[in-house]
């Protein structure tokens, strides 16, 4: 069924979550994620409390009658009293304040005069002090897109959450490690027209957020929530989004979710859900509201002024959109190898270094060859270190092999086995016009990706292809 989203009333806006490097917001733990056994394990119940209004937020209301008994694990490599609640906060990591500030003046945001610390009531376990620390730092932002602007109201800087382990029917297990890295929260307004409108916005932020020094890279470091509701349905909040690309999806499918509601006449709640892999939606909880905000009065307020904000418009970097386009139109680079290249440190200086290779010859050696050699012969290519990669590239820039025995090379030093590079040295030109008149002569009669498949066979990893496929031009007709 295809949707008018005009039509339906729909409205949107995206919460958007970034994870900063450095030490955490409030002590001087890193933001490591160890890996290494627990040795730190104690268990709490925690206990909604009243806001600033008078009144106990309905989700941590429903949070606290679940009753559930809470148990926390972690590596003190990475945690120490602050995040156990045993000791107040230290004061508010300088570093990730003007990482945050950094982004919000390229979303073009208003910094906020003074920054006061709140604490926001969140009693599922996730904080142990029941809370989570949240400063408000920059207003009334905005970024372009294809359908127009969208408006970004907020920017704020808080403590990451703990990570759920397990749950049962009477307790929760979190580990940690992972709470008090320092978060950028990014709120846009309702603006966003459709689904993929919401992934185009989605995608622009990243960008921008991936063009700061300080934002942490990979897997499970930024997360996007989606507020959705549309005409006579319900504000629903919706976690867990893996990739940008299940975006569109999830939000049809909780659009058509909300009009089965309405057409059979039931009730639809407030309230926050959680994203399934089949692009589904499970219910979370009621959806807080402002009544669980109060302020955090072991944090002093922090006075931002005018000559810093002037300073650090000054060293505002290129945005990632800028480099791209850089990459394809200098180098010639698709754009989806180039968006993986952007934060790769090696190729502008193997560019400049190796300058007999093409640059799509280095990308592709620095990308795309590690990825074939994990896909195709199960190997695990993250073991190719720098120096790994420049020696065989200069390999290549001096002419001793052809492109294609670069995954061999590759590969006999993942296993650590002895290398003689005379095995592969590459054929050369008045060699290989000798060899490609000599399969003629003995086979005559085939066309050119003949001869081509029988001269790659014979000088395996010796010959380049496209070297080879000029040469049999001249020679079949």
């Amino acid at each position: 069924m295809q949707l008018n989203y005009q039509q339906l009333g729909f409205r949107c806006g995206l919460e958007v979550h970034q994870q900063l490097e450095g030490k955490k917001l409030f002590c001087s733990c890193p933001t490591l994620n160890s890996d290494k056994e627990p040795d730190i394990k104690f268990e709490r119940k925690l206990k909604a409390v009243a806001g600033e209004t008078g009144d106990i937020d309905v989700a941590a209301e429903f949070e606290m009658l679940k009753n559930k008994k809470i148990i926390y694990e972690a590596n003190s490599e990475d945690v120490c009293i602050v995040e156990i609640d045993d000791e107040p906060p230290h004061e508010l990591n300088k570093q990730a304040l003007e990482t945050t500030i950094k982004v919000a003046l390229i979303l073009n945001a208003k910094i906020v005069d003074e920054i006061q610390v709140m604490r926001k009531t969140v009693v599922d376990g996730s904080n142990v002090s029941g809370f989570q620390r949240t400063a408000l730092v920059a207003m009334d932002g905005f970024i372009d897109t294809s359908l127009g602007k969208v408006k970004i109201p907020t920017i704020c800087l808080e403590e990451e959450a703990a990570q759920k382990l397990e749950e049962g029917k009477d307790f929760v297990k979190y580990r940690l490690d992972r709470l008090g890295i320092p978060l950028i929260e990014i709120a846009t307004s309702a603006d966003i027209k459709s689904p993929e409108h919401a992934k185009e916005a989605a995608g622009h932020i990243g960008m921008i957020l991936r063009s700061v020094e300080g934002v942490k890279r990979g897997l499970g470091t930024i997360r996007q929530d989606v507020n959705i509701s549309i005409r006579e349905g319900a504000r629903t909040e919706i976690k867990g989004f893996q990739d940008l690309k299940s975006i569109p999806k999830v939000i049809e499918y909780e659009v058509k979710r909300q009009l089965d509601a309405v057409k059979h006449d039931r009730e639809l709640k407030k309230e926050v859900r959680k994203a399934e892999p089949d692009f589904t939606t499970s219910f979370l909880r009621p959806l807080p509201g402002a009544a669980r905000l109060y302020p955090e009065t072991d944090c002093l307020p922090v006075s931002i002024n005018k000559k810093y904000i002037e300073e650090l418009k000054k060293r505002l970097p290129k945005l990632l959109t800028e480099k791209l386009d850089e990459f394809e139109k200098k180098y010639k680079i698709p754009k989806e190898l180039a968006k993986e290249l952007m934060h790769n440190e090696n190729f502008k200086n193997f560019v400049n270094k190796f300058n007999k290779i093409e640059p799509l010859t280095i990308a592709n050696t620095l990308i795309n060859i590690p990825k074939e050699i994990k896909t195709r012969f199960n190997l695990d290519s993250s073991k190719l270190t720098n120096e790994d990669f420049e020696e065989v590239i200069s390999y290549l820039n001096q002419g001793k092999i052809a492109k294609e025995a670069v995954i061999e090379l590759f590969i006999k030093k993942i296993n650590k086995e002895k290398i003689n590079i005379a095995e592969f040295e590459a054929v050369s030109e008045e060699d290989l016009g000798r060899e490609i008149k000599k399969v003629i002569e003995e086979k005559p009669g085939l066309n050119a990706s003949a001869y081509m498949g029988l001269i790659m066979a014979k000088h395996r990893g010796k010959v380049d292809g496209k070297k080879v496929m000029e040469l049999l031009k001249r020679f079949v007709k």
